[in-house]
This record gives structure tokens, C-alpha cells and sequence, in this order.
């Protein structure tokens, strides 16, 4: 391993200087802005540690090059904790401290900073013989959290990051992710974290790419060029339903990512922050009148997570919204919504275990004709004030994952009584 040391020396503060920051101060309490309040937003400043990711995807390695360069004036960020995900993470070495233990990486960091390099494999197979992520010699799809892990940090207590993801390109490549940025340079924000990461989808190469303002939220479409993607066809989708997704999740995040390719991809649609894959060959409304991509979308919108036994909910909740948002657009008839509930209904007589730890598709389906259930009670029980609407808007504030026993809480506390649909009872294998 490298080490570099910790180089140069604070400068001390000059008498003028002293006595100008003196006067500030004075004139900041001067004009109602307390000298404490102005202190505390200096020293504030003071503790912003600075992350940039470089990343250079291998095509011939089957993955990318990381680089993690810190800059900062002292101490503030300490230690970098991280996985190195069963083997996927690989080439480790950096300035400063550089260990291993336990399948994972631990760099404790110079003072002023300094670099962490690895390689990290993109292609994973799922279900066998597809990918959940792939680069090919001219094109790359992924979840950033596939190449920089979740990290475990010793940071000074209020420290925070300024992080960056930058992207070294073979020539003809281009890059979208969740993120605003420009030039393949995207400035990563998580609202409420002071150690920042990148996540969700990510395309990398040769692709085509459609966007669309739809509300606030700027809405993109990209994936790689030769792969039947439709993306008008989904962008014009997202212009029929987002809208009222957007009126009952006004705080929608201002960008939403969808990526998309063929073969040798998994034929799914799965959800990140800010981003969804789906499968260019997966259709936009299935025969059976539902929507994979508006179910992911509601995932993303929503940003739940579930405890042990409660996964139907937050499965039933985006199937359930996804064909709300068709029904009250008008992408699909009355008559096609009962149809759709009906086959669903049929469908969820075959599941034995609700709260099993993962919701298959039976399970999904007898979780929507639950909540179903459940909002015909509340607008019975509320005389048409209220309805699972009201529910969602909790939900999507609520902090922590949910669980059976708060649902039902939230959902009693907007009935003004208890609902049948929620009774144990009535909610196969949970306890």
C-alpha cells in the first residue's frame, strides 16, 4: 500500500483578518443575524469534505475502474467502511491506511485526504442466464450501488460531503443517470445523509436518449441504440398517468430515470432511487390491464420499505396506484379497471402466506384486492371524505420501514374506526 503523508500547515489568521471577521460579525447582528447563528454557518463551512468518483468502464473486463479522490481541510472524514461484495470488488489500494477484514475494505484516510482505488464487475446474472446488470463492448447498464457499495464511516460529528460521480468515457460513449449534471460530471445530492453516495440505474455507451418536463419532474428515457426500445411510447405513458401520481406525491423527486435494453437483460422492470429499469421487450400495460412500468414508477415516488411480513404492503400499494393512475387518466376504461381487479382478485385466492418475506405475483395480487377492500371502507366509514388516497400521502412521510401492525394503525386513525379488511383474520400466514 501507498502512504502519502498528511502535507502542509494551516495558516494562522492574520491580525486584519481577525479584526474584519470581528467586524462582520458585528454588522451581521447589526442587521438582526445573530453573531452565534453566522459562527456556527462558518464553521459549518468549515467541515465540507469533498468526494469525487471516477469511473472507467472495462468492456473487455467485464466491469470498471473506480477511483475515490477526498479532498478536505482536516480530519472530517475518518474511516471508509466498505463491502467488497463477495468478490465483485477486487484491486483494492489507496493512500493512507488500507486494509482488509472480513470481506470488506477498511480505509482509514490522510488528514488532507487522498485516493482509494478498485475494480468493480458489472455483469450479474439473475434467474440464470439474464442480467440485472451488463456492459457489453458498447454499452453498460447498471445500478451505481453495483459498483460503489453502501460504505459504513467514521466522520467528525457535523461533517459533511460534497460528492461528485465523473465518468472517463471511450470515445462515442455518453452517460445518464438519476442525476443533473452535463459533460458525463453529475453533482450527487441525498437530502438528510452527510456521507453522500451515487445510486440507482445508470446507462453507459452507445445510446439513444428521449426527455420529457412532465409537472416538475424531468423525466428521460435512454438506453442503448439497435435495442427496439420505445421510448416515445413511454414517455408518452408517463405524460397520461405521472400527472396524477404527482398530485397525490406532490414531493415526486424532480428527476425521474427510466433505462431500458434487450437481450441478454432480465425481462423484468425493477426500481432505484430516482430511476427504473424495465425490459425493452416488457409491455407497457399487460393483457391483464396492469403496468409494470407505472408500478416501479410508484416505487419511486413512494420510497418505502417494508419489515419482515409486511413486503405485500409495499408491493399492493404500487400495483394497486398503477392502476389507479390508468383508471383516472383514462389510458384504460371503467369497464377494463373491474376487469383487471376481478382476474387479480382470482389470482390472490392462490396465495397461502401474505406476509411471506417476498411478494410473488399471487401475493401481490390478493394484496390489491385487500386494499381495495380497505379503501371501501374508509370511504364508508369517513362518508366519502377520505379514502386509501390519504393513506398513501402518510405513507410516503413516513420514516423507518413500515409494518403490518403501524398499516393498519395509519389506516384506523383515517377511518375513525377499525377497517375488516385489516383484521388478522383476514390476512393469510400473518401472525
Amino acid at each position: 500500500m501507498n502512504h502519502i503523508p498528511a502535507t502542509g500547515i494551516r495558516p494562522g489568521v492574520a491580525c486584519g483578518a481577525a479584526f474584519l471577521a470581528t467586524l462582520l460579525l458585528v454588522s451581521l447582528s447589526a442587521c438582526g443575524v445573530p453573531a452565534s447563528d453566522a459562527q456556527a454557518d462558518e464553521n459549518k463551512d468549515e467541515r465540507i469534505y469533498r468526494m469525487e468518483y471516477r469511473v472507467t468502464p472495462d468492456p473487455a473486463a467485464r466491469g470498471a475502474h473506480v477511483e475515490l479522490r477526498v479532498s478536505q481541510r482536516s480530519s472530517f472524514l475518518r474511516e471508509i467502511d466498505m463491502p467488497l461484495r463477495d468478490g465483485q470488488i477486487s484491486n483494492v489500494s489507496g493512500d493512507g491506511d488500507v486494509s482488509l477484514r472480513d470481506d470488506r475494505v477498511v480505509w482509514k484516510l490522510p488528514e488532507r485526504g487522498g485516493q482509494l482505488s478498485w475494480f468493480a464487475v458489472i455483469n450479474n446474472k439473475r434467474n440464470g442466464e439474464t442480467y440485472d446488470a451488463y456492459i457489453d463492448t458498447d454499452w453498460a447498464l447498471f445500478r451505481a450501488e453495483d459498483i460503489i457499495p453502501s460504505a459504513r464511516t467514521r466522520v467528525l460529528v457535523g461533517s459533511e460531503s460534497r460528492t461528485r460521480l465523473r465518468f472517463e468515457l471511450p470515445e462515442g460513449w455518453s452517460s445518464v443517470t438519476p442525476y443533473f449534471g452535463q459533460d458525463d460530471v453529475y453533482e450527487i445530492t441525498n437530502a438528510g445523509r452527510n456521507f453522500v453516495t451515487p445510486t440507482g440505474w445508470i446507462a453507459l455507451g452507445n445510446i439513444g436518449v428521449r426527455n420529457e418536463t412532465i409537472g416538475h419532474v424531468l423525466t428521460k428515457v435512454a438506453g442503448p441504440t439497435g435495442h427496439s426500445i420505445r421510448r416515445m411510447d413511454m414517455l408518452a405513458l408517463m405524460n397520461w398517468n405521472l400527472p396524477e401520481l404527482l398530485r397525490l406525491l406532490p414531493d415526486f423527486p424532480d428527476r425521474l430515470t427510466f433505462v431500458s435494453a434487450g437481450e441478454p437483460m432480465w425481462r423484468g422492470g425493477l426500481s432505484a432511487p430516482n430511476s427504473v429499469y424495465i425490459h425493452a421487450d416488457r409491455p407497457l400495460i399487460s393483457e391483464n390491464g396492469t403496468s409494470t412500468l407505472l408500478h416501479e414508477t410508484v416505487h419511486v415516488g413512494l420510497r418505502l420499505l417494508a419489515e419482515s411480513g409486511a413486503n405485500w404492503i409495499v408491493e399492493g400499494i404500487a400495483e394497486y396506484y398503477s392502476l389507479e393512475m390508468l383508471r383516472r387518466s383514462g389510458t384504460i376504461s371503467n369497464g377494463r379497471y373491474r376487469t383487471a381487479h376481478a382476474e387479480l382478485q382470482s389470482w390472490g385466492r392462490r396465495t397461502r402466506d401474505l406476509c411471506a418475506e417476498r411478494s410473488g405475483g399471487s401475493t401481490t395480487a390478493r394484496a390489491v384486492s385487500i386494499l381495495a377492500a380497505t379503501n371501501a371502507e374508509i370511504r364508508k366509514a369517513t362518508g366519502e371524505k377520505a379514502s386509501l388516497d390519504d393513506v398513501l400521502r402518510v405513507l410516503a412521510s413516513h420514516e423507518g420501514k413500515i409494518t403490518v401492525e403501524k398499516f393498519r394503525d395509519m389506516v384506523t386513525e383515517i377511518a375513525g374506526q377499525p377497517v375488516e379488511a385489516l383484521k388478522p383474520g383476514k390476512l393469510p400466514g400473518c401472525s
